[in-house]
């Protein structure tokens, strides 16, 4: 009975996880950012930590979501590397 809860809540964060929308990024300021994107019509955040290179996540799935930076909005593919400098995102 143990095993089968384990399994199914594996099984819930696997799901959950690969259902976000996710960006591999590389922050180049030592600064951790949390931006706005839109997401399929709803607004929501995605945090990026300083001075490293990682993958946000932000739900739900999506094929583009616009991240809004200090220098404007860009639209980003699910995916896609991006490069933050001084506050502002580079699609790589």
């Amino acid at each position: 009975m143990k095993l089968k809860m384990m399994m199914m809540v594996a099984v819930f964060f696997v799901t959950t996880f690969v259902s976000a929308y996710s960006v591999p990024y590389y922050n180049k300021d030592s600064k951790t950012y949390t931006f706005k994107v839109k997401i399929n019509g709803s607004t929501r955040e995605i945090t990026f930590n300083g001075s490293t290179t990682g993958t946000a996540h932000c739900p739900p799935t999506a094929d583009i979501a616009e991240i809004e930076s200090s220098c404007g909005w860009v639209k980003v593919k699910n995916g896609q590397k991006i490069t933050i400098k001084d506050g502002c995102i580079t699609v790589n």
